[in-house]
């Protein structure tokens, strides 16, 4: 590490009271096999990594689980809604997984919309509100939407996760300039989810400034999910370390990197 970049002290990425030092959380759906997967995983450094109960055998001693190859002392392992398209199934997942031996985190989605996959933000409300009030920390998927946000964050959500673009898509960052408004507004993380889908989205989203990325179909559907899973972590700490050092200002005309005083003849 050179002397520059250790004079910038960041704080570690604190939800619900639990700190962590990697900013990226990744997913554990559509690899090719749980070999790439774990292998894609510790690549990654990610020490959260997302698990959908309603699509995985929550059986941890079967070989063909996804559970039984993940370590619990080395990940933090945060149960997720994907696939509930009403709050009384998102609800009913989030119970479940408590009952299995999940923590009291829970990714919340509820889908509005089956070609899209956006939020259904009444639903996603309905659902948080219920949650929070039985201990849970809720770490809400939604739209990119400051008023969703801010209603999320003031019905106890531990977090409030806009999109990057729809999920699977790798459309990259659509629209920075709202993720940076929710961003600036909340007091809660925000931790930018869906859509990512190379190194480059992944370094522009954390130079917003948000708390950290989830990612799950851009290293999973990479060509070499295990190479992928090593530059969206490179890619998030460089991101995270621009943002940081402040970027220069934008400026529609030329100025010489060499001053113009004692210039020889």
């Amino acid at each position: 590490m050179t002397t520059a970049i250790a004079t910038l002290q960041d704080t570690p990425f604190t939800v619900g009271g639990r700190a962590f030092q990697s900013r990226l959380m990744v997913g554990t759906g559509k690899y090719p096999d749980n070999e790439t997967m774990t292998r894609a995983i510790a690549a990654s450094g990610a020490e959260i990594v997302t698990v959908a109960v309603r699509r995985v055998n929550l059986d941890r001693s079967r070989d063909d689980s996804i559970l039984h190859h993940l370590d619990p002392k080395r990940f933090f392992l945060l149960a997720n809604t994907a696939g509930c398209y009403t709050a009384e199934d998102a609800i009913r997942y989030a119970r479940l997984a408590r009952e299995a031996g999940f923590n009291e985190f829970v990714k919340l989605e509820v889908i509005g919309d089956q070609e899209t996959l956006l939020p259904d933000v009444q639903g996603l409300l309905e659902a948080a509100r219920v949650l929070v009030k039985e201990g849970f920390q809720v770490l809400a998927y939604s739209n990119e939407d400051l008023i969703t946000a801010l209603r999320l964050e003031d019905a106890g959500c531990a977090a409030v996760m806009p999109l990057a673009s729809p999920i699977g898509s790798g459309l990259g960052l659509l629209n920075p300039v709202t993720v940076r408004t929710i961003k600036r507004r909340l007091k809660v993380p925000v931790v930018v989810d869906a859509g990512v889908g190379t190194a480059s989205d992944a370094c522009l989203t954390m130079e917003q400034g948000v708390d950290g990325i989830l990612m799950n179909t851009a290293i999973a559907a990479a060509q070499d999910p295990v190479a992928m899973a090593r530059a969206m972590r490179l890619a998030v700490e460089a991101g995270r370390l621009a943002f940081l050092a402040g970027r220069m200002p934008k400026r529609e005309v030329a100025v010489p990197s060499s001053p113009l005083e004692g210039l020889l003849d």
